[in-house]
């Protein structure tokens, strides 16, 4: 029966794998560290047109990757990671950020500090919601893992970095 079923999953694997490289957007999202066909598959998928969401926060709003929100007056409370959402795509973007995490000297620093400040859980969540939204910028731009931090390297010389929103800084729109 194990045998039958290793046949079943290689035969599926397989299928995802060339349906991957068949779409543009999944052979742009697997250029990302730790991102496999079927991550990329179904982020592509899940999300859709990526233009529909207006900044990264409705992004992570829509995977379900914010906090929960418990607020009176003017005390506003953050608890746990909302159960809104796509569970399976969340759930594989922190597996993707996982293995990222290996491989992405950024990514690794960062999960670092945020493990220092908050705490495994807290960090994974926070590390989980970075590469997803990278992804997105990638869809949206169309753009390989290589041109994106290229491309974010210029802008952080120039001041100009702004994640998800190439037009605005710090939620303002730039004039001149």
């Amino acid at each position: 029966m194990y045998e039958k079923f290793k046949a079943e999953i290689e035969k599926l694997n397989q299928r995802v794998e060339q349906q991957a490289r068949e779409r543009c957007g999944a052979r742009l999202l697997m250029t990302h560290p730790g991102v496999g066909p079927i991550t990329a598959l179904a982020t592509e998928v899940f999300l859709g047109d990526p233009a529909r969401f207006a900044n990264s926060k409705a992004l992570a709003s829509y995977v379900g990757m914010i906090p929960g929100e418990y607020s009176s007056g003017k005390r506003q409370r953050l608890g746990g990671l909302a159960k809104q959402g796509n569970p399976l795509l969340g759930f594989l973007w922190s597996e993707a950020a996982i293995h990222a995490v290996r491989r992405d000297p950024e990514l690794k620093h960062f999960y670092r500090r945020k493990l220092i400040q908050k705490g495994l859980g807290k960090a994974r969540a926070a590390v989980a919601r970075k590469p997803g939204i990278r992804m997105w910028i990638m869809l949206r731009d169309g753009l390989e893992y290589n041109e994106f931090c290229r491309r974010g390297q210029m802008q952080q010389k120039s001041g100009d970095a702004c994640a998800g929103m190439p037009e605005a800084r710090y939620g303002a729109k730039v004039t001149g």
